[in-house]
This record gives C-alpha cells, sequence and structure tokens, in this order.
C-alpha cells in the first residue's frame, strides 16, 4: 500500500461516535448515587470515553505518549529565546527520562515514545529513538514552503502508522506532544490561516521571548503568510506551506487513532494545530480527541473559542512535550473510574431523589 493509498483509507475509516452509546453512558451515569450530572465534566468525560471505545465496561489497556520531534529553519529569523540545537538535547533528555514528560507520564503509567520525524541534527542511533525523519528540518516559511505536499504526507503517514502500532498493541489512549525550537510560529500561522483570523490576535512568547521579540514573531509570521498564501488552498496544502514535520506527525496520529476508534488527548498550542488539520480533512475526528488544556499562548484560547472547545485543565502551562496531556490522562481515568466502580441507586438500595 503507497503512502497516498494508506493516506486515503485512513480517512475513510474514520466514523462518527454513534449517539447510542453516548446515551447509554448518560443512562448509566444517571443511575449513579449522586444527584444527576452533579460530577459536570468528568460525566461528560466518560460518556464520550464509552461512546469511543463501545464498550458497557471500558478499560484503559494502555497509555502512550507520542513525542515528535523537528526543526524549523525559520529560527533563523529571531522568532525563538532557544538555538535549534536544543531540540537534540531535548530529545536526548527524553530518551534519558529525565524531562517534565517523563515525570508525568510516569505519574499516569503511560510509556513515552520519541520519534525523530523531523530533526535538523541526525543524532545517530539511540536506544529509545525512533528514527522516523522525513526531512532534515522544516523549511524556513519567511521564505517560502515548509515543505511539499509529498513529504507533509509521509510525516502524516508516520503519524497513522504510530497510531495503528499502538492499537495493535493493545494502547487504548493516545497522547501527542511534540518538541521542536521555534514551532509556535508555524503553529500560529497554521493555526491563522485554518481559523481565519489575524496572526496578531495569535502570536505568543512562546518560549519566553520578550515584547520585542513577540513583534518581531508577529511580522515574521505576517510575513510567512503572505509569501505562502498562494499554496494555503487546503488544509493538507496549508500544512505543508505553513507546519512542521512535528505538526504533520500529529495530524497523523489524530487520524490514525480516530480510524482505530481509539482517544487521543490532545496536549497544548501545536498539537491542536496538527489536531486541527485533521479535523479540517476529516470533521468526524472530533469525536476522537479529547484536548487536554488551554497553554498559556494566547492564541491558544482563540482555538478553542472559535472551534466551540473545552480543555480538561488550564494550568497556565505552555512547555509542550505532552505534559498537558499526561495530566489530563489521570482524570480521564477517574471520569472512567466514577462510570465503572459507583454504585447504582439500586445496588445501594436507595430511592432515587429520597
Amino acid at each position: 500500500m503507497t503512502s497516498h493509498e494508506l493516506y486515503d483509507r485512513t480517512l475513510r475509516m474514520i466514523q462518527p461516535v454513534s449517539p447510542v452509546w453516548i446515551e447509554k453512558a448518560y443512562q448509566r451515569l444517571d443511575s449513579l448515587t449522586k444527584p444527576r450530572r452533579s460530577l459536570g465534566y468528568l460525566e461528560e468525560l466518560a460518556a464520550r470515553l464509552v461512546a469511543v471505545l463501545q464498550q458497557a465496561q471500558p478499560k484503559i489497556e494502555g497509555k502512550r505518549v507520542f513525542v515528535f520531534a523537528g526543526d524549523h529553519r525559520v529560527v533563523a529569523e529571531g522568532v525563538s529565546a532557544y538555538p535549534s540545537s536544543v531540540t537534540t538535547l531535548m530529545v536526548k533528555n527524553f530518551i534519558g527520562g529525565g524531562a517534565a514528560i517523563n515525570v508525568l507520564a510516569r505519574r499516569a503509567g503511560a510509556e513515552v515514545e520519541v520519534i525523530d520525524i523531523g530533526m535538523a541534527e541526525d543524532p545517530g542511533k539511540l536506544k529509545g529513538l525512533l528514527r522516523l525523519n522525513v526531512k532534515r528540518g522544516a523549511d524556513n516559511i519567511a521564505r517560502g514552503a515548509a515543505m511539499t505536499v509529498e513529504e507533509a504526507v509521509r510525516a502524516v503517514i508516520v503519524g497513522i502508522e504510530r497510531a495503528n502500532q499502538a492499537a495493535d498493541s493493545h494502547v487504548t489512549l493516545m497522547a501527542t506532544g511534540e518538541m521542536g525550537i521555534g514551532n509556535t510560529t508555524p503553529a500560529t500561522a497554521l493555526l491563522s490561516v485554518l481559523l481565519d483570523l489575524p496572526a496578531s490576535d495569535l502570536v505568543g512568547p512562546g518560549t519566553g521571548l520578550d515584547a520585542g521579540g513577540v513583534a518581531r514573531k508577529r511580522q515574521i509570521v505576517e510575513q510567512a503568510m503572505a509569501v505562502n498564501r498562494t499554496h494555503c488552498t487546503d488544509p493538507l496544502s496549508a500544512l505543508a506551506a505553513l507546519g512542521g514535520l512535528e505538526i504533520a506527525g500529529i495530524c497523523g496520529l489524530c487520524l490514525g487513532a480516530a480510524a482505530r476508534a481509539r482517544p487521543v488527548v490532545v496536549d497544548g498550542f501545536i498539537s491542536s494545530a496538527g489536531a486541527l488539520v485533521a479535523l479540517r480533512l476529516c470533521p468526524a475526528v472530533k469525536d476522537y480527541l479529547f484536548f487536554a488544556h488551554m497553554s498559556a499562548e494566547p492564541g491558544h484560547r482563540k482555538f478553542f473559542e472559535k472551534e466551540c472547545l473545552r480543555p480538561i485543565v488550564s494550568l497556565d502551562m505552555r512547555l509542550g512535550e505532552g505534559t498537558g496531556a499526561a495530566i489530563a490522562m489521570q482524570i480521564m481515568e477517574d471520569a472512567l473510574a466514577i462510570y465503572n466502580e459507583m454504585a447504582t441507586f439500586e445496588q445501594a438500595g436507595i430511592a432515587p431523589g429520597a
């Protein structure tokens, strides 16, 4: 099967979640020993998980955070407080187990899978690193397209194939993560185009730019959008023109997981850009996406408002890596525990409303 055949097949496999399963889930939730809907958003999370997994007593067998690593030559325009070399150093930190995502994933009982999908530097053979590089860094979007459409498809396929491998390995809950110095710039440009919002509403400090740095970043995002305007004719072309390899991988993971009826926990601002491409390619993907947190990046709030979505938590985080997703995983498991383990009124011998 060619890359394009797998891509097309995956899109065709994605079906909306059945409202019958949502109704079944709420019937049980309303029978539990508590005032109706008194656990708020936890109940919605539980109902959605039941509907995605289509199980009367759903269990999460395995959890995995996928950290896609990619670089961006737009860093040369002064849009980041850190040099691109930090991407490689952080990838080694992930593999060594010393990063924030490693700590939080351990707390959540989740595996961390690190993927070189677009690193500029070849890190060599590192135990624990998946070497699936599509391109040695996305090109400078301030001067032209980040990649070709063919390269974008190949990167999306990496994500789809990782989702398929995880589903085959009985991973129930998948989460997006990323590492790539400068990647808030392409994510902002991509969101601006796909949300039809001005870049000035979305640009933020990323990893710690001062006011002057943010102004420079805004200028570069607007320049990138102007340079690539004619290429942004559809979601896939916009991804190729303005995105990054790790953003494309995240898009693919969302598509692949949805095709296999697995819930995906979407991390922060960068991950939301990849998820939004997936939503534009196939709106039914929305039923499978659980947005972990609202980033401190101003553009992330705009994303939630425009798409009418709700984050699980809001902790002013802006690290990426999948850190917010790891925290959200635990809350989602709590929601399922309520659903599975609470007694019903009948079991407890209590009359509802008594």
